[in-house]
């Protein structure tokens, strides 16, 4: 990881090495905690946070989903954001805000804890790799089944979550693979590790629905720029051999952007590299982001 100066935490600027917690934070041991990813992109108008209100909205709702009780607002949280990235001089950036317990009593019951909010930033590249960004990744199915909307909130950025994605995301590594695909309880795909997840077939673009998924800001951009461009989207269940006959397939999220799969469970999709939807949809969201294209420049949240 590349360190910067400072980290925000509950509403000061500290040095990124002084930015601690307890080893008896609650958080820590129980994993009750909030968080997002963003990203701050480079324009020719200056840094630029990729939807900055709508990650910040989504925190807040994740707080309210899990009865965490935070005393900052959204905006209070955006205009911190702003301010971390200035106090680092950075252009570009990767962003992650999270709201957790802390120290001060043990047992289930997390709430009679302090909640902190800390906002750090740093520098990072891809994702998945520039590779695997301009050639796709290889993706196998994980032995792990993702959360069930009783199980866990599934519209809330959970803290211990993620759990299920590291196991999947583990098992993925080890066996020589780039990513994980996770099915639900009903053996439909849902999404990555990390990610929602979309395919082409006979041009028209597919996704799972809400209902068991992460509801992504880009997976919201991604459908907005598809129809743009006349593909026609469809929410509906995927099953797992479907993935393996689909003329394309990608992955999509903050982190991840758009990264193209070009192999699932050793088969090869469609050429076997990048499909031309893909790579357009791609292309779009990198020129939007990045400035060059102004159509959605409400998607930019230009730092002040």
């Amino acid at each position: 990881m590349e360190t910067v100066k400072y980290i925000w935490m509950n509403g000061e600027l500290v040095k990124w090495e002084e930015a601690k917690v307890h080893v008896l934070t609650h958080t820590l041991h129980y994993g009750l905690g909030v968080f997002e990813g963003i990203r701050c992109y480079n324009t020719p108008k200056g840094p630029a946070v990729f939807r900055c209100r709508e990650h910040m909205n989504r925190l807040i709702n994740s707080a309210h989903i899990t009865r965490m009780e935070v005393e900052y607002t959204a905006e209070e949280l955006r205009a911190a954001t702003f301010e971390t990235i200035k106090a680092n001089n950075l252009k570009s950036c990767y962003i992650r805000p999270i709201l957790f317990y802390g120290y001060g009593s043990m047992g289930v019951y997390p709430k009679e804890n302090p909640i902190e909010a800390v906002i750090a930033c740093w520098p990072w590249g891809a994702y998945l790799g520039e590779e695997g960004m301009a050639k796709g990744i290889r993706c196998c199915t994980s032995s792990f089944t993702r959360h069930h909307v009783n199980i866990a909130m599934t519209k809330a950025k959970v803290c211990g979550n993620y759990v299920n994605s590291q196991l999947a995301k583990i098992e993925a590594i080890e066996n020589g693979f780039d990513e994980a695909l996770m099915l639900d309880v009903d053996g439909t795909v849902s999404e990555g590790t990390g990610e929602n997840l979309f395919i082409v077939r006979n041009g028209v673009l597919k996704t799972p629905p809400l209902s068991g998924v992460l509801e992504g800001i880009t997976r919201d951009c991604v459908i907005t720029l598809a129809e743009e461009i006349g593909v026609k989207v469809v929410e509906s269940n995927i099953t797992r051999d479907e993935l393996y006959i689909a003329d394309e397939v990608f992955l999509c999220g903050t982190a991840a952007e758009i990264t193209p799969v070009r192999e699932v469970d050793h088969r090869q999709i469609g050429p076997g590299k990048p499909g031309p939807i893909t790579q357009e949809i791609q292309k779009r969201f990198f020129a939007v982001v990045k400035g060059e294209d102004q159509s959605h420049e409400e998607w930019l949240d230009f730092v002040e």
